[in-house]
């Protein structure tokens, strides 16, 4: 009997041991400026909740590998769920190019202007060695204005083989989104208009 309970729980150490380990990855890693801009700008940002394809709201990395198929890498994971992940790069993205903060969630002075960033990502498409997609349609609204400014953006990278490299594709994509919204709301806050 000593022999079997032994040899039993020497299996499942080897099996434990033998399991790939798990790698976690983040989009937001390397986003913003590294140092304080010079001047902030004269008006805040507030970045809510990003919205994801179901399909892809999920820690796994979820990837392309042929002609409708897509496989689930429980070895390969975001470090938080893609819609976190997304909404943290932008936001990190947006307030170091305008040199402002976002203040979602936090109070601010009655008399600052807040632009409200609203972000749906409609397709967030990995697929290993060939391509980082994210199509998202975004808008812009002046708290407490009713005029919105609603655009799309479509970022497609090329990458390289590995995840390592599809993450960093969907860096590039999330930081081509991010200027896209950046210019924006520079138009909206010196008067003007348009994606």
């Amino acid at each position: 009997m000593r022999i079997l309970t032994a040899t039993t729980a020497l299996a499942l150490l080897a099996g434990c041991a033998s399991a790939p380990p798990e790698r976690f990855y983040s989009l937001s890693n390397g986003m913003g400026v590294a140092e304080a801009p010079a001047a902030r700008a004269a008006y805040y940002i507030e970045v809510p909740a990003v919205t994801v394809p179901q399909q892809v709201a999920r820690n796994q990395l979820v990837v392309s590998t042929g002609a409708g198929r897509i496989d689930l890498l429980e070895q390969e994971r975001w470090s938080s769920p893609p819609a976190a992940e997304i909404g943290q790069a932008l936001s990190l993205a947006i307030s170091g190019e305008l040199g402002t903060i976002d203040v979602f969630r936090t109070p601010t002075p009655d008399s600052a202007p807040v632009y409200r960033i609203s972000t749906n990502v409609q397709r967030f498409e990995s697929a290993p060695g060939q391509y980082a997609l994210i199509d998202a349609v975004w808008s812009v609204r002046l708290v407490g204005s009713s005029k919105v400014l609603t655009c799309r953006s479509v970022a497609n990278e090329q990458v390289a083989a590995g995840y390592d490299a599809l993450v960093a594709g969907h860096r590039r994509a999330v930081a081509r989104v991010a200027a896209d919204i950046s210019k924006a709301v520079r138009g909206l806050a010196a008067g003007g208009g348009g994606c």
